[in-house]
C-alpha cells in the first residue's frame, strides 16, 4: 500500500496532543455522546407512540402494547446511556436544570411527559392535514411530511433540553436537520398545532417563541439581529434575540425575521420580507411594490 498508515496515525496523535482547542471533554477517556444510538432511540420512540405507523405486525390490542413496550424501554435505555455518555464526558452547558441530575433520573422525568409530547405531535399533525389541500389522510401527513418529521424530534430534543441534556438534544436537532433540511434549535418554544409546510430552508433560533396554530413554509429564518458581547468581547450565551410569534400567524416562503420582535396574533407575513421590528395583532406585512414610471421628452428633468 502507498500509504503508512501507522505513521500518520502517530503523526495525528502528536498534532492532536499540541492543541487544546477542539477538547473541551472533562475526562478524555470518556466516551462521547453516539449519533448514531441516538437517532435509533428516536426511531424507536416514534415506534413507541405511532406503533401502525412503524411496522408494528399485531394490531391487537395486546400486540400494539407488547411492540410499544419493548420499543419504549429500549429507546429509553439508550438515551440513559447518551445522557450518562454527556455527563461524563462533557462541561456542563449553562441551562436551568444542566447537570444537576443523574441521566436515569432526567430520564425517568422524560418518559413521563411522552404523554403530552404525543398530545402535542397530535395536534401538529391535525394540523397538517387540516392547513394542506394535497394531504389525503393524517396517516400521509405523519409519514410523509419533511414538517412533521422535524417537529417530532423538536419536541423530544425540547423536553430533553429543558430536562438538563443540552448536547444529546443538539445532537437530535442536527438528525433532523440532516434528514429534512429544517434547522429547529431545541431551545425553541412551540406551542401546539404548529405546520411547517415543505420546510426546506426553515431556520428556528434557539430563543425563540411560538405560539399556538402557527404555520411556516419553506425558508423562513426566525432569526437573530444581533448578538450582544462582555466587557472581554465574549458572545453572551443564552440572551433572548429571536423573535416571538404569537397564535395565528402565517410566515410565507422566504420571509427573514430577526431579533426580539413580535409578530402580533393573527398576522400574515409575506413571501421574502425581510423584518426586523415588531407589528401589531393581525397585520398584513407584504414587500414594497415596485413602481414603474415612463417619461417622455425630458418629462422626469
Amino acid at each position: 500500500m502507498p500509504w503508512k498508515i501507522e505513521t500518520i496515525v502517530d503523526d495525528l496523535r502528536v498534532a492532536r496532543g499540541r492543541s487544546k482547542r477542539l477538547s473541551r471533554t472533562t475526562d478524555l477517556t470518556a466516551p462521547l455522546p453516539d449519533t448514531k444510538a441516538i437517532d435509533n432511540a428516536l426511531r424507536l420512540l416514534f415506534a413507541a407512540m405511532f406503533p401502525r405507523h412503524s411496522g408494528a405486525s399485531d394490531h391487537s390490542v395486546e400486540g400494539l402494547a407488547f411492540y410499544m413496550g419493548n420499543a419504549l424501554n429500549t429507546a429509553l435505555h439508550i438515551l440513559s446511556e447518551q445522557v450518562r455518555r454527556e455527563q461524563n464526558s462533557l462541561p456542563p452547558v449553562p441551562s436551568e436544570n444542566s447537570n444537576q441530575r443523574s441521566a436515569e433520573a432526567i430520564i425517568s422525568e422524560f418518559s413521563q411527559q411522552l404523554p403530552r409530547v404525543y398530545e402535542l405531535l397530535e395536534s401538529d399533525i391535525q394540523s397538517g392535514f387540516e392547513g394542506d389541500p394535497s394531504a389525503r389522510s393524517t396517516e400521509e401527513v405523519l409519514l410523509c411530511f419533511p414538517g412533521v418529521k422535524a417537529i417530532f424530534h423538536h419536541r423530544v430534543a425540547h423536553a430533553l433540553y429543558k430536562l438538563g441534556a443540552p448536547i444529546v438534544a443538539r445532537i437530535i436537532a442536527e438528525i433532523s436537520h440532516s434528514a429534512t433540511g429544517i434547522d429547529i434549535h431545541p431551545g425553541a418554544e412551540i406551542g401546539p398545532s404548529f405546520f411547517i409546510d415543505h420546510g426546506t430552508g426553515v431556520v428556528i433560533g434557539e430563543t425563540t417563541v411560538i405560539g399556538q396554530r402557527v404555520r411556516l413554509y419553506q425558508a423562513v429564518t426566525l432569526g437573530a439581529k444581533r448578538f450582544s458581547i462582555d466587557a472581554n468581547g465574549a458572545l453572551l450565551k443564552g440572551q433572548p434575540r429571536h423573535p416571538i410569534v404569537e397564535d395565528d400567524v402565517v410566515i410565507y416562503a422566504g420571509a427573514t425575521i430577526l431579533g426580539r420582535v413580535v409578530i402580533g396574533r393573527g398576522s400574515s407575513i409575506g413571501g421574502n420580507v425581510w423584518l426586523t421590528r415588531s407589528v401589531p395583532p393581525e397585520s398584513n406585512i407584504v414587500q414594497a411594490q415596485a413602481r414603474s414610471d415612463v417619461f417622455a421628452e425630458g418629462a422626469g428633468i
